[in-house]
């Protein structure tokens, strides 16, 4: 049942990333393009993203001790901003203006056969096991040696 509560509820979200345009990205390139062809539709997209989940994180949290389908809530426990949080973030955006894709809108757009969406998609798995690498082997035991 979980894996299909999941499968209906990334079709829906893939659906909706690509009515909207966010699997688009020109359309996305233009949203960042202030001082060019900016178009604004964007901000309503991810206005109306925003307040779905503010709603139904209210509405979920306030009814429920648990998920239906697992044993709890899967909630960051870290409330720290920190530089990992900052540089990923940084990361994030860099590549969200350059390629026009982020992860949530790629995913979805492989769908729509676009070939720069697979070159995306490879260099973000690149990306990630990249940072896993770093991060494994350089940052822990570099934390761990200095404790």
């Amino acid at each position: 049942m979980k894996r299909v509560s999941a499968f209906l509820i990334g079709a829906v979200f893939g659906l909706g990333i690509a009515l909207a345009g966010m699997a688009n990205p020109a359309k996305v390139l233009n949203f960042f393009d202030l001082a060019g062809s900016w178009d604004p539709s964007l901000v309503f997209v991810m206005g109306g993203a925003l307040v779905t989940t503010a709603i139904g994180y209210r509405i979920v949290f306030g009814a429920r001790q648990k998920p239906v389908l697992e044993a709890a809530f899967n909630v960051p426990a870290s409330r720290v901003i920190d530089r990992y949080l900052v540089g990923g973030s940084a990361l994030f955006g860099i590549g969200w203006g350059i390629a026009g894709f982020c992860p949530g809108g790629a995913i979805p757009a492989l769908g729509l056969g676009y070939g720069e969406t697979f070159q995306f998609v490879g260099a973000m798995i690149a990306g990630i096991l990249a940072a896993r690498l770093v991060n494994t082997q350089i940052l822990q035991p570099a934390i761990a040696r200095s404790a």
